[in-house]
């Protein structure tokens, strides 16, 4: 039993980790975002951890707008490296354990193999060297933590890839996607399985960074036409190059992520990519329903 902060809870994850935690006795959640808890303000934070005899916190939050991040870098460094730290040195003074969510986006994806952890982070724009930064801050705090590096993040819950294709599909005739962008999608259920049994399972033995995404490598082309598939709908996607659509963020090209660690650590089989997405589209259908 456990007194747990999850910040950004209202996100994909946070949401689908609220979801998780409803069914399990015994914890004691404390949901936050940013209007119940300024994670970037040392003093509220330690008032919080120490207020709520926090012992696990569960940091979802994250500034995730890829593209605005490069003209908004400073909130963005504010919540990607400053608050990461914050927590992290509050967790240590506390005692409490750090499971901290990171990104694909601290590789320049230019690799020809999927990265493993140790591997020289090298981001090419804001968003990516904000949370590298933000690992470093948490690496260097001294508390007990637990980094996790994902790649395309979907979930019934929020906005999301999946979610926008399901929109359009449904709108238009065709739809554009680009094909030269390989990566792995993420069911941040999957996702939040995994920060659950490293709540339960850990040891500072076990202090780190992992990487976790669902099984299988695709683009987001193939991605997009599963779920039209998977929908029944008679849209047809359109394979394009990436500079049909302009961005002001370079995305990585190759952002596959070796899962090799995690799986041995903590002996857990991942879903692969389109048994996930088929969960997630069945939940999405019943949400539909109303």
């Amino acid at each position: 039993m456990a007194n747990i902060l999850i910040t950004g809870a209202k996100g994909q994850l946070g949401s689908e980790l609220k979801e998780l935690f409803y069914g399990i006795e015994g914890d004691t959640l404390f949901y936050t975002d940013v209007a119940e808890l300024d994670i970037t303000n040392r003093e509220s934070v330690y008032h919080y951890l120490n207020a709520h005899n926090i012992e696990v916190i569960i940091n979802c939050a994250a500034y995730t707008a890829v593209d605005k991040a490069e003209e908004d870098s400073e909130i963005c460094d504010k919540v990607n490296r400053k608050a990461p730290g914050i927590l992290a040195d509050e967790a240590n003074a506390c005692g409490a354990l750090l499971i901290h969510i990171s990104t694909d986006y601290v590789f320049d994806g230019v690799g020809p193999t999927p990265y493993k952890e140790d591997k020289s982070t090298n981001p090419v724009g804001v968003y990516g060297r904000t949370k590298a930064e933000g690992e470093l801050e948490v690496m260097r705090s001294g508390a007990n933590y637990i980094i996790i590096r994902t790649s395309w993040l979907y979930s019934v819950y929020g906005n999301n890839f999946a979610k926008t294709i399901l929109r359009l599909s449904g709108d238009r005739d065709s739809i554009n996607v680009v094909f030269d962008q390989i990566g792995t999608p993420t069911y941040a259920k999957d996702l939040a399985k995994v920060i659950l049994l490293f709540k339960e399972r850990y040891t500072p033995q076990l202090r780190g960074i992992y990487h976790f995404s669902n099984e299988g490598v695709c683009s987001w082309y193939d991605f997009a036409l599963e779920i039209v598939k998977l929908s029944g709908r008679r849209c047809k996607v359109m394979p394009v190059t990436s500079d049909k659509f302009p961005t002001k963020a370079v995305r990585p090209p190759f952002s596959v992520l070796d899962k090799g660690k995690i799986k041995e650590l903590l002996n857990i089989d991942i879903p692969y990519w389109r048994d996930s997405l088929a969960d997630f589209y069945r939940k999405e259908s019943i949400a539909s329903r109303g």
